[in-house]
């Protein structure tokens, strides 16, 4: 049952996170885009369990995505509505894990590329999927700000991720200790911003913001490749 869990939410993040293109994001308030997003989230669930005879799988996926997704639609785009959208998208998979496992619709569930499948999940949560709830709250804490930030067009959503995906390495390779040489690089390129009091509080915020969950999410990955 984790083996099965774990293949239908890697399926989930990289259907969310790596195939799911700003033009789409931006459009899914029309009902065309929303089932195509759905559709792919299905095709992806279909092809990740290679159960080529459980059709009930990826129905159940494109149902309960495309129903998420447009309760989530008619919310603001905050990190609260990130985070609910996201575990009501867990929740709505251990349903179905549970429906095929009570069904045996799955007698003989054995998954080729099982690791590359979770690591490639893990990696699309840890480096794009962290960063818009990273993005999500440190937007807040700007609007609810006197101060402004100036800087590349997008350039500290790429840092960000860049960072991530490093610390998902590090991780998934057995070397905690880059997560340190990381940390002390980012503080001396960005020195001179923290001598402002409230960018220093901006920098150091969003970096454990996104030093915590890139770690804790390469952590469970790594833990589910083990299974």
């Amino acid at each position: 049952m984790e083996k099965l869990l774990a293949v239908l939410i890697a399926a989930h993040m990289i259907g969310d996170f790596l195939l799911q293109p700003a033009w789409m994001a931006e459009r899914k308030r029309k009902t065309g885009y929303l089932c195509l997003h759905a559709l792919i989230h299905a095709g992806i669930a279909y092809l990740a369990l290679q159960a080529w005879s459980c059709w009930q799988a990826p129905v159940l996926v494109f149902l309960i995505h495309a129903m998420a997704d447009a309760v989530k639609l008619r919310s603001p785009n905050t990190a609260a509505v990130f985070v609910t959208d996201q575990v009501a998208h867990l929740a709505g998979l251990l349903g179905i894990v549970w429906f095929l496992e009570v069904n045996a619709l799955l007698p003989a569930f054995d998954v080729m590329g099982y690791r590359i499948i979770v690591a490639t999940g893990g990696f699309a949560a840890v480096s794009p999927g962290a960063g818009h709830l990273v993005g999500s709250f440190m937007k807040r804490l700007v609007e609810d700000s006197t101060f402004t930030l100036d800087g590349l067009t997008n350039g500290g959503r790429w840092i960000g991720q860049m960072e991530r995906a490093l610390i998902f390495v590090f991780v998934l390779i057995g070397y905690p200790e880059g997560i340190g040489f990381l940390v002390a690089a980012k503080s001396i390129l960005r020195f001179k911003e923290t001598e402002e009091q409230k960018m220093a509080e901006y920098v150091l915020i969003g970096t454990l913001l996104s030093f915590a969950l890139a770690i804790a999410l390469a952590s469970v990955t790594k833990w589910a490749m083990g299974l």
